[in-house]
């Protein structure tokens, strides 16, 4: 398994948020125009390559990593929880398989 240790907190996100994006195993065009928005082209790029050669086990093992690595405050995981919430309603609705991989991601972004 790659190590995330080179890893920007930007390219953090772009990972985080393509992990939720890709619940339904797919990013829609609006998940990915989000992602976008919240960091640059390149950045994405280098994280999707990444995150496409990880199994679930790996990428939630990186998440957890980086979370320590970065020593994210209490404001700083609530941020990138409604950053979360905000992707997954940017096509207008919330299903319930979204809704259990959120449920999933508070509490790893937590531990």
């Amino acid at each position: 398994m790659e190590t995330t240790s080179d890893w920007t907190q930007d390219e953090f996100k772009a990972y985080v948020l393509l992990y939720a994006a890709n619940s339904h195993h797919i990013e829609n065009r609006q998940e990915r125009s989000y992602i976008l928005s919240k960091i640059n082209k390149d950045s994405y790029q280098k994280v999707h390559d990444e995150f496409d050669k990880d199994n679930d086990f790996q990428s939630i093992q990186k998440i957890m990593a980086c979370i320590e690595r970065f020593e994210y405050s209490k404001n700083e995981i609530e941020h990138l929880t409604a950053e979360i919430m905000e992707l997954f309603l940017a096509d207008d609705e919330l299903d319930a398989v979204e809704q259990a991989v959120f449920t999933m991601l508070k509490r790893v972004l937590n531990e």
